[in-house]
């Protein structure tokens, strides 16, 4: 199965999923009651989270949901459907700007207004648009740093918190068999186009949507993760991917980038000889960890477009059990509400524990008005300086020329 760049960083449900042919659906609701909705997911790779998805739809009274399980390119499958009348009611997905703009989806304020305190800022601004909420959230998936304890210690290093820290790390725990880091087997070029800015103290795009990273602080943390990947001691050509952890279980790399959702199977691998922390901070910046997930919207083509709101209401806002086994029982992710992730059992120690707080601490999501193309420019960016060689200061002026130009079309 071919994974979308943007179901890999925003929402880690889907990396494991295994191809298949078709969507798989199921009318689970409630026969007599009056209304059909349908319910879109896309593929997640956890096992039983298809039959949970089936499972709720079939506890709801009122209407009948059919649930639609949709693999492969599940982004291009839902673009195609919601510009014809044969799309979903309900489906998840990620919030952009343009979505609104479109019409694509209907304003969720009166279902949430109640509750709307019990959900992270960061997790309600990534959902609205001109001060309006669209999508309610219905998981969060962190990314971080995941360290072995028994090699840090054995070179006695703490888990850095700069830049330069990790650095200085993974050069002192590189040996002939371990690379000190693993950010991709793309060096870096990944994770510095998608996270590097946060952990310099800025955005992306400021409120006023410019440009938010044309700086001397950007020209320097390009630098210095050049500097990184100079030295040698990450590690490429690993047989999978970063969001895989199965090189740090294998003892490939000392620390590795990665998503909450591999901490069960670490766990299960090598025991308690894990830790994490956040995205080191560059000079000037902060510590930071990027917030995937998953949000549940109503398409504003529905025939049922109040019956479709009542139905996120329940399932999304009252059935506060249901939210909790959905983040914690398949996968492993952090329940959006606060006031469920405060409570829950497997979020309450060890890495998980420290996870949720850094979280809370640290944690910051994609702006709506951040499109594919501005993605591609920062990536575009990121080979040129640490694989090409090129000069940083001129390749973000290139970018940023980019992004300015895509920022004209989409808001004057």
């Amino acid at each position: 199965m071919a994974i979308s760049r943007r179901n890999l960083l925003r929402g880690a449900g889907g990396v494991a999923a295994a191809a298949a042919l078709a969507a798989c659906g199921s009318n689970t609701g409630r026969s007599g009651s009056g209304k059909s909705l349908s319910q879109w997911y896309h593929q997640y790779g956890e096992a039983g989270t298809q039959q949970a998805a089936e499972k709720f739809a079939k506890a709801y009274k009122d209407a009948n949901v059919t649930i639609q399980w949709i693999p492969g390119e599940y982004d291009q499958k839902l673009n195609s459907s919601l510009l014809t009348d044969d799309g979903p009611d309900v489906f998840e997905g990620h919030f952009n700007a343009q979505m609104a703009k479109s019409n694509q989806v209907v304003p969720l304020d009166d279902i949430i207004a109640d509750v709307k305190s019990d959900f992270s800022e960061i997790d309600i601004a990534s959902n609205t648009y001109n001060g309006k909420l669209y999508g309610i959230r219905m998981i969060d998936d962190p990314q971080l740093f995941i360290y072995r304890k028994s090699m840090l210690d054995k070179a006695g290093i703490k888990p850095p918190t700069t830049f330069d820290e990790l650095i200085a790390a993974a050069k002192a725990l590189t040996t002939k068999d371990v690379k000190g880091l693993f950010l991709g087997n793309d060096d870096a070029v990944d994770w510095a186009a998608n996270q590097m800015l946060a952990s310099t103290g800025q955005r992306f795009l400021t409120p006023d949507k410019k440009v938010g990273f044309n700086s001397d602080k950007t020209v320097a943390a390009l630098i210095k993760v050049k500097e990184l990947v100079d030295a040698k001691v990450t590690l490429t050509g690993a047989p999978t991917n970063w969001w895989d952890p199965s090189a740090f279980n294998q003892g490939l790399c000392a620390m590795s980038r990665q998503g909450m959702w591999a901490i069960p199977g670490i766990k299960q691998a090598i025991g308690d000889d894990f830790g994490v922390f956040p995205s080191p901070a560059f000079d000037g910046g902060t510590q930071a960890i990027y917030l995937g997930g998953w949000t549940t919207f109503v398409s504003a083509k529905s025939k049922n477009v109040e019956a479709a709101k009542k139905f996120v209401r329940w399932l999304w806002i009252d059935q506060t059990a249901y939210q909790e086994e959905w983040s914690l029982n398949y996968g492993f992710h952090i329940p959006p509400r606060k006031s469920i992730a405060a409570k829950a059992t497997k979020l309450q120690s060890g890495q998980a524990a420290e996870t949720l707080k850094f979280t809370q601490q640290f944690g910051w999501v994609d702006d709506p008005n951040w499109t594919e193309a501005m993605k591609t420019a920062m990536k575009d960016m990121c080979s040129n300086v640490f694989l090409k060689g090129a000069d940083p200061r001129a390749e973000l002026a290139t970018a940023v020329g980019k992004v300015e130009n895509e920022l004209k079309t989409l808001v004057g």
